[in-house]
């Protein structure tokens, strides 16, 4: 059924489809709204036999999603930027014991300083913790990404976070095509646990594992993700015999058949960076895009022959490794190794700032002639950077450097500076 709804809503909606027995959260901008609809269902019957939990932290509401999903209860939880830190021990646990979680990342900056804003830095952060990441372009595809999530997660019995761009998402309104209960159910197979609390067969969950076997269960979890690999495409497709249009994959190519140039990214910049390769293919520059939808585990396979033919690629990333540069890059990098192809990282967007046509444009015209540097800042204030730097050099104290730089900026008054 067409509907225009908010991103969250649309993401409740199909969370609830999914019929979950167990949903814990906090709040924290921007995912909230998903909660609250979430919570509004179970308190007026419309989702049945759920039990929403109000807990007092981030860290109690993956502590209880934990205990749920060991329980053998299907488990919805989100969260986004600080809410995810506070609660990564609860993480790493989640995964490590094998756990199907659901959980939306309402990708939000990390401070310091403060910003509530969009960029990717911390469901990034969490790269390496075990979990599957799927990122979502639209809030359709973030509607269908839950329902493939819950599939997913029970299949090879591991946790999955569905990212989606804060407040980019999160809080726009867009027509989606919400999905029949019938359609789900179709889809999506009653929960059958592989592991399981249970009084009659006690067990431990969470047992202590000392050097004698720590890296084989380690394996096991890299193992699963390997099975994660060969799974998603085949549940994308089983998804659009189910609902009729495409959703999922590993990566989704467009325009990529002859570029010379193809950029590369996640979420939302998606439909940015298309708008403005159809733009430059129409001045007859041949360029392509390539959205990665699973960054964990990462496609190798699948970006190296998206990118078999191309000269060069440019990832755009909305996340910094402060004191390297690029995160997707970097396995971008493994992927094409021995390709001999030039690859260029750009940091784009950092704390929301807006990504537009006419810069993007810029800096793929530079790539395409090769004048990019390896590492380039897009729309960074350089002069505003260079007057800190100077003043570091000249004055010991300085003063806080989030407030300096907003001076050096013009956006608050320049008194002492």
């Amino acid at each position: 059924m067409l509907k225009q709804c908010e991103g969250s809503h649309a993401v409740a909606e199909a969370v609830a489809l999914c019929r979950p027995e167990v949903i814990c959260a906090y709040p924290i901008s921007p995912q909230t709204h998903i909660v609250e609809g979430i919570g509004e269902m179970v308190k007026s019957g419309e989702l049945k036999d759920c039990e929403f939990i109000n807990v007092e932290s981030e860290f109690a509401a993956m502590s209880v999603a934990i205990g749920s999903s060991a329980a053998g209860a299907r488990t919805y939880t989100a969260t986004a930027s600080q809410g995810l830190l506070y609660m990564v021990e609860a993480v790493y646990n989640a995964s490590g014991l094998g756990l199907p979680i659901v959980m939306t990342v309402a990708n939000r900056a990390i401070g310091a300083p403060i910003n509530i804003w969009n960029d990717h830095s911390d469901s990034l952060s969490q790269r390496d913790c075990g979990w599957i990441q799927l990122f979502a372009e639209t809030n359709q595809e973030a509607l269908d990404l839950h329902i493939q999530a819950f599939k997913l997660a029970e299949e090879v019995s591991l946790p999955v976070m569905v990212c989606m761009d804060g407040f980019i998402l999160t809080h726009a309104y867009e027509r989606v095509d919400m999905p029949t209960q019938e359609q789900v159910d179709a889809y999506l197979p009653a929960y059958e646990p592989r592991q399981v609390l249970d009084t009659a067969e006690p067990v431990s969950i969470g047992a202590m594992v000392g050097p004698e076997a720590f890296m084989e269960v380690r394996y096991l979890a890299h193992a699963r993700q390997m099975q994660a690999l060969e799974r998603i495409p085949q549940l994308a497709a089983e998804f659009k015999s189910v609902f009729g249009r495409e959703a999922g994959g590993l990566v989704r190519p467009y325009r990529c058949e002859d570029a010379e140039t193809i950029v590369i990214a996640m979420g939302s910049v998606l439909g940015t960076l298309k708008d403005t390769v159809d733009a430059m293919r129409d001045a007859g520059q041949k360029i392509g895009v390539l959205g990665i939808t699973s960054f964990r585990p990462f496609p190798l396979v699948a970006v190296a022959a998206a990118l078999k033919n191309c000269k060069r690629f440019v990832v755009l990333e909305k996340s910094l490794a402060v004191g390297i540069g690029g995160i997707v890059a970097t396995n971008v990098r493994m992927a094409v190794t021995g390709m001999g192809l030039k690859g260029y990282t750009v940091i784009a967007g950092l704390g929301g700032r807006a990504i537009t046509v006419k810069s993007l444009a810029g800096m793929l015209e530079k790539a395409g002639r090769d004048e990019l540097d390896l590492v380039t800042f897009l729309d960074l204030d350089w002069k505003a950077v260079n007057k800190q730097l100077e003043l570091e050099k000249t004055k010991r104290r300085s003063g806080p450097v989030a407030e300096a730089l907003l001076r050096h900026a013009g956006i608050v008054g320049a008194r002492n500076y």
